[in-house]
């Protein structure tokens, strides 16, 4: 049965082929398996460990400063991980190497300068800062340092994502005209959590993802301008806004990205790319089924992808890191890139507020906090 795509798309694929071989999955270290402590043990982190428990990570200390946190997941992945309340006492272990943290974003700048400090490799939990001056002075402070430091954009190894991100780097779609990315959920849940009280869920905790997809779609590429709109439905739950559209401008291309984060039935997550030798569809019901097509003037390519979002994502965020740790590089998450998405993220929030648009760049810091 052919894909639901535009006619001339459909016209020019009409012969199924096989689809390119691209290296989609998470690498591991081929030697390199350091003591990794995690700070910070709420419910995201099971995700974190049962990747890194499913690679044979090494995870030596967990902390939380609710010890009973650190406990529950001590008894589900790794027995004999350390368990502390205080962070400095991971920090002053000389055999800990690389520390996850994945406390929220007000409590993790401090504990990044500490674990950098202590010459301690990082993977920051995404948002990575609230601030991107601050952000700015921790890559300074982990090159300083020789350190690195990454952040946990795990997004980018979802498998339907990092096929999509091979496939342009690869010059497959040719140049990248237009990128549409659409997401209709129900992320209802938030109710009476903490993310409740977030002003700018959808665009700042949950698009970040998206946001950072086109930093790696567009590659060097770079947004000119961003527009953004966001509103509330009459009978949503939670109290934030849960729709949201941005238009991003690039130089010689657009990206538009939409969601519905109240939809309750027929849910889909769509990506359309449309390049000046291709154009490539993923979609499905949601993060974790996607199925992809690239149509070409020869047919259409299929690929059968293994995985999903969860866990694939936490393992490629912190595999990644570890790698570039064995190969002397700079990770492919690194610190400093994802800063150009929060950039882009940072402008489409201060976009919504005033209803102008707004130059990646030039909003510092997260609308809204002071």
């Amino acid at each position: 049965m052919q894909p639901d795509v535009p006619g001339d798309a459909r016209g020019s694929a009409q012969a199924t082929l096989v689809a390119p071989n691209l290296p989609y999955r998470p690498r591991d270290p081929q030697r390199y398996r350091p003591a990794i402590a995690l700070i910070g043990c709420g419910g995201i982190t099971k995700h974190h460990l049962t990747a890194y428990r499913a690679a044979g990570y090494n995870v030596a200390a967990l902390c939380d400063q609710y010890r009973e946190r650190a406990e529950e997941r001590r008894a589900a992945f790794y027995p004999d991980a350390a368990v502390y309340t205080d962070y400095r006492d991971v920090l002053r272990r000389d055999d800990i190497e690389v520390v996850d943290i994945a406390t929220h974003p007000a409590d993790r700048a401090p504990l990044i300068e500490a674990a950098l400090l202590a010459r301690k490799h990082v993977l920051s939990q995404k948002p990575f800062v609230i601030d991107l001056d601050v952000g700015e002075r921790m890559c300074e402070l982990a090159a300083r340092q020789g350190v690195l430091l990454a952040v946990n954009q795990n997004g980018r190894w979802a498998p339907h994502v990092a096929y999509l991100r091979l496939a342009v780097a690869a010059g497959l779609l040719g140049e990248l005209i237009s990128a549409d990315l659409s997401v209709h959920w129900d992320h209802s849940w938030v109710v009476n959590t903490p993310f409740n009280d977030i002003d700018d869920l959808v665009l700042y905790d949950f698009a970040i993802h998206w946001f950072d997809m086109l930093t790696c779609y567009f590659g060097d590429e770079q947004p000119q301008q961003v527009f953004a709109a966001v509103n509330r439905t009459r009978d949503q739950r939670p109290r934030p806004p849960m729709l949201a559209h941005v238009l991003i401008e690039y130089p010689a291309a657009q990206a538009t990205l939409s969601f519905n984060a109240v939809t309750t039935f027929g849910r889909q997550d769509r990506t359309y790319l449309v390049g000046t030798k291709a154009t490539a569809l993923s979609s499905g019901p949601s993060l974790q089924e996607q199925t992809v097509h690239l149509f070409t003037a020869q047919g259409v390519f299929s690929p059968v992808l293994e995985g999903h979002w969860f866990p694939d994502g936490f393992h490629g965020a912190m595999a990644d890191l570890l790698c570039a740790i064995e190969e002397r590089r700079a990770p492919y998450n690194n610190a400093a890139d994802n800063l150009r998405s929060l950039a882009l993220a940072f402008a489409a929030i201060g976009s919504a507020h005033d209803c102008q648009p707004k130059r990646p760049g030039d909003v510092r810091r997260l609308p809204g906090r002071t």
